[in-house]
C-alpha cells in the first residue's frame, strides 16, 4: 500500500504545483487580496479534495466489486488520459506558452473565500477524471476501498501544503518572478511523471487482458 500510494502521491502533488484552476485561484486571489483570504481559499480547496477521494473510493469501489471487467478498462482509460496530459504539458513547454495570473481584487467574506476554493476544485472536470485515473491506479495497485479512501487526507494535506505555499508567496509578489522563470521545469516534472503513470496503467491493463 505504502508504494502505490508514494507514486500516486509523486504524480499528484506535481499536478498540483502545476498551473491548473486551483492554482491560478489561490494566486490571484493572494495577488489582490493577501495572505488570509488566499490560505482561507486553500482550506476549501482541501475539503473539496476529501469530497472527492470518498466519491471515487466508494463509489468505483462498489463498481469494480460488481463488474471486475471494468477496472481492466479504465486502467485502459485512465492510462490514456494521464498520457494525454503528460503530452499537453510537454507540448506547453515546447510552444513557449504560460499561463497568466491576474489579480482578483472583489472582496472576499472568510466563508466566501472557503466556498470559492472548494466550489473551484469541485467543479474542475479535470479533478473528476483526475481522482477517477488515480483511484483506478490504487484499485489496479490491489488496494481496497478503505485504503483509496484513506489516500484522501494524503491529498489533502498536499494540496493545503502546495497551495498554501502559492498563497503565501504570491500575497508577496516576488512569486510572479520566480513563477515566471521556472514554470518549464514544474511543466517538465509533471508531464514527465503522469507519463510515467499513465504507462503503467496501460502495461497492467494490457496484463488483465493476457490472465
Amino acid at each position: 500500500m505504502l508504494e502505490a500510494f508514494l507514486a500516486a502521491w509523486i504524480g499528484v502533488a506535481l499536478a498540483q504545483a502545476s498551473p491548473g484552476p486551483n492554482m491560478m485561484a489561490v494566486a490571484s486571489v493572494a495577488l489582490g487580496q493577501g495572505r488570509k483570504p488566499a490560505l482561507l481559499l486553500v482550506t476549501g480547496i482541501g475539503t473539496g479534495t476529501l469530497v472527492w477521494a470518498a466519491a471515487v473510493s466508494l463509489g468505483l469501489g462498489a463498481l469494480f466489486a460488481a463488474f471486475p471487467l471494468l477496472l481492466t478498462l479504465l486502467k485502459f482509460a485512465g492510462g490514456l488520459y494521464l498520457l494525454l496530459i503528460a503530452y499537453r504539458a510537454l507540448r506547453a513547454i515546447l510552444a513557449g506558452t504560460t499561463s497568466t495570473v491576474t489579480a482578483n481584487r472583489t472582496p472576499l467574506s472568510n466563508l466566501g473565500a472557503w466556498r470559492r476554493g472548494f466550489f473551484v476544485v469541485m467543479t474542475n472536470p479535470k479533478a473528476a477524471l483526475m481522482w477517477s485515473a488515480v483511484a483506478t491506479f490504487l484499485f489496479g495497485a490491489g488496494l481496497d476501498s478503505a485504503q483509496v479512501l484513506a489516500f484522501g487526507p494524503v491529498v489533502a494535506i498536499s494540496a493545503m501544503t502546495i497551495y498554501g505555499a502559492y498563497g503565501l508567496l504570491f500575497s508577496t509578489g516576488v512569486a510572479m518572478r520566480a513563477y515566471t522563470r521556472f514554470w518549464r521545469a514544474i511543466e517538465a516534472a509533471f508531464g514527465l511523471a503522469f507519463g510515467a503513470l499513465g504507462a503503467t496503467l496501460l502495461v497492467w491493463g494490457i496484463r488483465d487482458l493476457r490472465s
